[in-house]
């Protein structure tokens, strides 16, 4: 079970490092081409905000438990991205855009298995 957590970490936090970065790096225009609609309906700023949030919920899902340095955050950044998740599934709905609802989903899915892990039986 261990194995599966981290490959499930590992998986994660490349997807929310990749996702964070283009919400950093990019303008609100180059996100929208590339399939990111809702950030037409969103703030420059809000939009570099949640880039942060995954970037250091990416962070957050391997760092801590790979340095020892305070692992128990793990299952914090697991759940903080998590309510992310929600969030973008909410707004999803809202917009109607079904095939990005199921992406959120697995992810959620992922992410609640990480934080279950974690603070349960398989914590650090």
């Amino acid at each position: 079970m261990n194995t599966a957590l981290w490959i499930a970490a590992i998986v994660l936090a490349a997807v929310f490092l990749f996702a964070g970065l283009a919400k950093l790096g990019q303008s609100r225009d180059k996100l929208v081409a590339s399939g990111m609609g809702w950030a037409q309906d969103a703030d420059p700023t809000g939009i570099r905000l949640l880039g942060l949030l995954e970037l250091l919920g990416a962070i957050g899902l391997v760092v801590p438990a790979w340095t020892k340095i305070r692992p128990d955050l793990v299952p914090w950044a697991a759940t903080g991205l998590a309510l992310t998740m929600v969030g973008a599934i909410i707004v999803h709905l809202r917009r109607k855009e079904a095939p990005m609802i199921v992406i959120n989903l697995v992810l959620l899915a992922a992410l609640v298995f990480v934080a279950w892990g974690r603070f349960g039986a398989h914590a650090f």
